[in-house]
């Protein structure tokens, strides 16, 4: 049996890796994003197309290990007091885009006759942008060395909390000791987990690399190790994978190794992140949603358009020259992988419905699908289409 499931998941891999690489090479030499490439072939060779692949979610389990990585990588881009004092600037820049983000998404649903709640939900999903595409489409000295990267991951870590904030709050909609009491318990349980998350990286992971940094093997192992196993330790305190992720490279983030073991984790975030673009074609019943497509265009048009606007009014406001701003809200235009979590999550448990779930998900992708063009054909990317655009 083992060896009969052993077989088809690689059979699947095989698939996928090399539909992604064949659809990849032809998007290069048609220049176009070589995320389009994956998503296409999901939908493809997925269960909705002619259905080679048949362990999705297994795939799909694996691709969030992509999203885990990204994040961790994220931390450690940003030292703790240069993370504080961006939060300063961008707080208010966030708040604004969410606000929009929400009244624009609320007013549309209602104006279709989605119910109530539906509405807030689908308002509360469509808030953020994504972390993945943003990052993804940063070239790596932007990330690392200029303030572009800087802004743009402050932007998306104070939404990425935001997201995790609605996401626990959901969870918490069906625990027996109420919504309040639920989230505040999460609120003191992360306040904790940072506080000892930094005395451990202080007093006990700081003197262990100290005594292995000859090695860059053992590095990049202990690197891993620390992301995963914080990570784990963040999901069983109800605090999921992704904010464990953050915080653990946040912290490692002051010490002298963490751009090495940022550059060397690279390609293994690449090749996950291949699994979540391709789980998301993959995931596209496109018979369903053929009728959530003409106002989940729209949706997603009013999105890819005004999102830019506001997010370049804001930095501006905050003292930003005006093409720098407008570069920013190009970058951050689209939605997120955290309304996708959020559209699940809220239909897993029974709190909206699976017409709501489906306008989440659609306008998602499309924003990603948009987004990625408007971005890789007009600014420096590491998939740029032209050598003067592909940078890294």
């Amino acid at each position: 049996m083992y060896n009969i499931y052993m077989e088809g998941f690689i059979f699947d891999l095989c698939i996928l890796l090399v539909g992604s690489a064949i659809l990849s090479c032809l998007a290069v030499a048609l220049k176009q994003p070589i995320i389009i490439a994956y998503i296409l072939c999901g939908v493809l060779v997925g269960p909705w197309g002619v259905g080679w692949i048949k362990h999705t979610e297994f795939i799909e389990i694996i691709s969030h290990l992509g999203i885990t990585l990204l994040l961790f990588l994220a931390g450690l881009c940003l030292h703790p007091q240069k993370l504080v004092e961006l939060f300063k600037k961008t707080s208010i820049v966030t708040l604004v885009n969410c606000l929009f983000s929400f009244v624009i998404a609320l007013l549309f649903s209602l104006l279709f006759r989605f119910a109530l709640v539906d509405s807030i939900c689908i308002a509360l999903a469509l808030m953020f942008s994504s972390t993945i595409l943003t990052i993804k489409l940063l070239p790596t000295t932007k990330l690392h060395q200029q303030r572009m990267g800087a802004l743009c991951i402050s932007v998306l870590i104070l939404e990425d909390l935001l997201a995790i904030g609605i996401l626990a709050l959901i969870r918490c909609l069906n625990t027996p000791q109420g919504v309040l009491a639920s989230f505040s318990i999460i609120i003191v349980k992360l306040t904790l987990f940072i506080s000892v998350l930094a005395l451990f990286e202080r007093y006990v992971l700081r003197k262990i690399m100290a005594n292995v940094d000859r090695i860059q093997e053992t590095l990049f192992i202990l690197g891993l190790a620390w992301c995963i196993g914080i990570a784990t330790i963040s999901h069983h305190l109800g605090l999921f994978f992704e904010t464990g992720a953050f915080f653990a490279g946040v912290v490692l983030a002051r010490h002298k190794v963490a751009l090495f073991i940022s550059e060397e984790l690279k390609p293994l975030r690449d090749f996950f992140l291949v699994l979540f673009f391709f789980s998301l074609g993959a995931k596209l019943d496109l018979f369903i949603l053929k009728d959530m497509f003409v106002p989940a265009l729209l949706l997603a048009t009013i999105f890819l358009i005004m999102k830019p606007v506001v997010f370049k009014m804001a930095f501006i406001r905050v003292g930003e020259k005006k093409a720098f701003s407008k570069e920013i809200g190009m970058r951050l235009g689209q939605l997120s992988e955290f309304s996708l979590l959020i559209a699940l999550m809220a239909f897993e448990l029974g709190h909206i419905s699976d017409k709501a779930s489906q306008l989440i998900q659609l306008v998602t992708i499309l924003t990603f699908i948009v987004s990625s063009y408007l971005v890789v054909f007009r600014y420096p990317t590491p998939i740029g289409t032209t050598d003067k655009l592909n940078r890294d």
